[in-house]
């Protein structure tokens, strides 16, 4: 085995680790911790894949401004022991049918695909790098990328003028 395969084995066992904490865990505050360190490992990956690119953004956007913003929603609500619903044992027992419904669906359709028997360019190329991307992004895309950042613009400006005060 060499350090990349290592290292993908230890990103992944971290990743399912962390998304079982995210769901088990009591606290919410804890869940949020927990699913950063998920897109964290997530990000590693994309490092693996040689897709730099696609790391720096998932780390920005989802494990800084989304987590950011899922921690201030969690916060401002206040739970507490008093204010938990309480759980219904139907609906447990309902979750966790579909649960196993979905993961059966899931393993059978992974059991017929052809994809198993493929590998993983991993380290290697140049698909994901920030250089090519930018070189297609302003070739063959300019016209849907400028169209997004007029959009972006105007639901900056928007933003602004819903929130200032009079």
């Amino acid at each position: 085995m060499n350090i990349s395969e290592i290292l993908f084995w230890f990103l992944t066992a971290l990743a399912i680790l962390s998304a079982l904490m995210v769901v088990f865990s009591r606290n919410p505050v804890h869940s949020v911790l927990w699913l950063i360190c998920v897109f964290v490992a997530i990000s590693g990956h994309y490092i693996l894949l040689n897709a730099q690119f696609l790391a720096i953004v998932n780390l920005i956007v989802y494990a800084g401004a989304i987590m950011v913003l899922f921690l201030f929603v969690i916060m401002l609500m206040n739970m507490n022991t008093d204010s938990e619903p309480q759980k219904n044992k139907w609906l447990k027992m309902a979750g966790t049918i579909a649960g196993g419904t979905l993961l059966l669906v899931l393993v059978a359709a992974l059991k017929n695909s052809e994809l198993r028997f493929q590998n993983v360019e991993m380290s290697q190329g140049n698909i994901g790098l920030i250089h090519h991307l930018g070189k297609v992004l302003f070739t063959d895309y300019v016209v849907p990328f400028e169209i997004s950042s007029v959009l972006f613009l105007s639901a900056m400006v928007g933003a602004v003028v819903i929130g200032k005060k009079d």
